[in-house]
């Protein structure tokens, strides 16, 4: 599978990614002190969505397109305000033609003591992200391969913080690969958040990672191990995505209770009811 930023940017995947990250930075602003965000595989930062790649998807249209648009509830409209409000800042003529990435979500809830490293190999995105990020302080754009970056900025000075790892899934051994660089970063930054993006479109990679994480070192230090899920189509159907997933490592305590009703609601704004289910369990942890 080659996930590839710019052609999915905005879809279903990223609104499950982006309304959860949201919400962990929220929950990381409530303390005074400092905390950083490493982005492994940031993308450009910015998406137009009137472009040639966004164009040939058209996935944004049933996911920030129809959320854009929805009727939400009051409860639902404030768990999701962090992320829309910097949906928003992308577009201030309130018409939607461009999608922040996971760069500017997070900078958009960063204090002036906050810091944000975002990192990108691929030239032509990592130019566009360098040139996204270049007018805000806080933010420093790297280009260099993510997971060399995840081994070399763990751990960051700061003691609080969060680290997204959101690779394209090129390699059909990356979700192998996913587990034993969360657990080396892990031993090396034990009080980090860690926020891991999958795809699902079979059962067998992200069931396998589960399992893993299940018994691995992370679990073994006794950490809290999140798993949350989106399902919106058959997994037989290889042609596309049937769901995304998370894996949270440390989430803050009331994160599980704000999913449980963010879920089901996004569900229903997204008009995904004949689709599979949407979950938040514990594989390790669990309070």
């Amino acid at each position: 599978m080659n996930y590839r930023h710019a052609f999915h940017a905005g879809n279903i995947a990223d609104v499950l990614k982006h309304a959860v990250l949201a919400r962990i930075l929220v929950h990381l602003g409530e303390k005074a002190a400092a905390f950083r965000v490493i982005d492994t595989h940031a993308g450009a930062g910015r998406y137009d969505l009137a472009s040639e790649q966004a164009a040939r998807t058209g996935e944004w249209q049933g996911g920030i397109g129809r959320l854009w648009t929805a009727e939400l509830a009051d409860d639902l409209r404030g768990l999701l305000a962090p992320y829309l409000t910097a949906v928003a800042a992308a577009n201030p003529a309130g018409t939607l033609r461009h999608y922040p990435g996971s760069p500017l979500i997070a900078l958009s809830l960063m204090r002036p003591q906050d810091r944000l490293v975002a990192c990108e190999l691929e030239p032509a995105a990592a130019a566009a992200l360098a040139a996204n990020l270049r007018r805000d302080a806080r933010a420093r754009a790297v280009a260099i391969d993510g997971w060399t970056a995840l081994n070399a900025y763990v751990p960051p000075k700061e003691r609080r913080g969060l680290v997204l790892i959101d690779p394209p899934y090129e390699d059909k051994h990356e979700f192998a690969r996913l587990a034993d660089a969360l657990a080396g970063a892990q031993r090396k930054w034990a009080t980090g958040i860690y926020v891991v993006w999958y795809p699902i479109k079979d059962r067998v990679g992200p069931d396998r990672l589960a399992a893993v994480l299940r018994r691995s070192a992370v679990s073994e230090r006794r950490q809290k191990i999140m798993r949350v899920e989106l399902e919106w189509g058959a997994v037989e159907d290889r042609d596309g995505l049937a769901g995304a997933g998370l894996v949270l490592v440390n989430p803050p305590w009331r994160l599980a209770d704000e999913l449980g009703r963010i879920l089901p609601a996004l569900r229903a704004a997204l008009g995904l009811r004949a689709g599979g289910p949407a979950k938040a369990d514990w594989l390790a942890g669990a309070p």
